[in-house]
């Protein structure tokens, strides 16, 4: 039954994963997300000292300073995470004329300038409005990015460029080459926001938040983020590094963790727990299916081999890298271990979502860095309760994972009394039978 499943799955399943993988798309978009973890954490930062007033009183020489220079401390959050959408479009456009071997400058001059054309809207005043610069805006920049350098590219295959004599400096010339590749790429993109605004009324940013207001919509659904825990464990199962979903999910968890900022500075009420910060404190507790308990029980295994590999993996789980237990396990493609990873694994995972969607837990808006379990979970949230729910996590795995545990201990025990007989010259039996002939030479 399961070698049918896994030939289907390497037959269909499988490919269609790598191709993800290695598609120069998506591989850019997952990039670009990486690249903004940096935005993230120090965007996240600049929100803690508004804080601090509301916790210590404000009739105080901190909280008078906060609330004095407020503006100021908020700057790399406003600059950073509010604009997060304008370096999302550079970081695309880099990574794909990379890919494309094209001009990096130029591709990324035109990904900016086209994205800025879909995205500035302008206020009565006259003054640019930067609503869609930031996490609002993050698809129309995959998209014009993505469209503007597939334009630069087939500028460039056919040749509508302005050729300089080669007496001409290098860079004078390329000036030169750019201009029929700009004036094409402008237009295309002004044309396209005249049918958005004149045709249909709205602005390009809007398009594309209506057409994913249900994808969006749904991931902030405990279930639904409980069954994307199963599809990472599902493709992890298979050798699949779940990172090929990051380019979906990664850009819905960043608006919604602005979305939680904006709240938090307008005092309202926080809305979103798909946010990056719990995703990783609690959906990746320990690692991807919070493999935990695996690592544990092969601590303490009777079988050398399991021992070994638990101990190793020990530190690497506790900052939630879980690789080493899971291809040295093997949990991969190990059929014994795939109900308690593929099927309970995302269930321990979706503790936070569940706790944080029922108000038994904050929400977060703060992402910090891989510091480890536990105090990721409370830095995520700054609610003394992440480490109850880290705990809970914790012990369902080391309850789920034991009889499986258990059962590969008994087979590799078994191995490995097998291969401790393999490696004698004679067997018992034939040792027995010299023992009995009490040969003296």
């Amino acid at each position: 039954m399961f070698d049918k499943f896994e030939a289907f799955m390497n037959r269909y399943f499988t490919p269609v994963a790598d191709w993800m993988d290695r598609n120069i798309y998506l591989s850019a978009v997952k990039k670009a997300m990486v690249a903004m973890t940096p935005l993230l954490i120090i965007g996240s930062f600049a929100l803690i000292p508004s804080a601090i007033p509301n916790m210590i009183g404000k009739n105080n020489i901190i909280s008078q300073w906060i609330i004095h220079y407020g503006d100021v401390i908020t700057i790399p959050s406003t600059v950073g995470m509010s604009m997060m959408a304008l370096y999302v479009s550079a970081v695309i456009a880099y990574h794909l004329a990379e890919s494309k071997h094209l001009d990096v400058p130029g591709c990324i001059s035109m990904a900016v300038m086209s994205f800025l054309i879909l995205a500035v809207d302008f206020t009565k005043a006259g003054a640019v409005d930067v609503t869609y610069f930031g996490t609002k805006g993050l698809f129309v920049s995959m998209f014009g990015s993505i469209l503007a350098v597939e334009i630069f590219g087939w500028c460039k295959k056919r040749n509508f460029t302005i050729k300089m004599p080669d007496s001409v400096p290098d860079f004078v010339s390329k000036s030169f080459e750019m201009i029929p590749i700009s004036i094409i790429t402008v237009a295309a993109f002004v044309i396209l926001r005249v049918i958005c605004v004149d045709f249909l009324h709205t602005l390009p940013p809007m398009i594309f938040t209506n057409i994913l207001a249900p994808l969006v919509g749904s991931m902030d659904n405990p279930f639904a983020y409980t069954f994307v825990k199963f599809l990472q464990a599902l493709l992890f199962f298979f050798g699949i590094h779940p990172a090929v979903l990051s380019p979906i999910t990664s850009p819905i968890s960043t608006q919604f963790l602005a979305e939680n900022i904006a709240n938090a500075k307008a005092g309202l009420a926080l809305t979103h727990f798909f946010t990056p910060g719990p995703d990783s404190a609690f959906g990746n507790f320990t690692g991807t299916g919070v493999t935990f308990g695996l690592v544990f029980w092969f601590m303490f295994s009777k079988a050398a081999a399991q021992k070994k590999i638990g101990r190793i993996a020990l530190i690497p789980a506790l900052f939630g890298i879980n690789e080493p237990i899971l291809f040295g396990a093997p949990v991969v493609l190990n059929p014994l271990f795939f109900i308690p990873f593929v099927i309970l694994g995302p269930i321990t995972s979706s503790f936070g979502a569940w706790a944080m969607s029922l108000g038994w837990l904050k929400m977060s808006v703060f992402t910090p860095p891989y510091v480890g379990v536990f105090l990721e979970g409370y830095l995520a949230t700054f609610d003394w309760r992440s480490l109850l729910v880290n705990g809970a996590q914790m012990l369902f795995s080391i309850l789920i994972w034991y009889p499986f545990c258990k059962m590969a201990e008994r087979n590799e025990l078994k191995k490995e009394k097998e291969r401790s007989q393999n490696k004698k010259a004679i067997s018992d039996e034939d040792e027995a039978l010299i023992d009995d002939l009490d040969l003296d030479f």
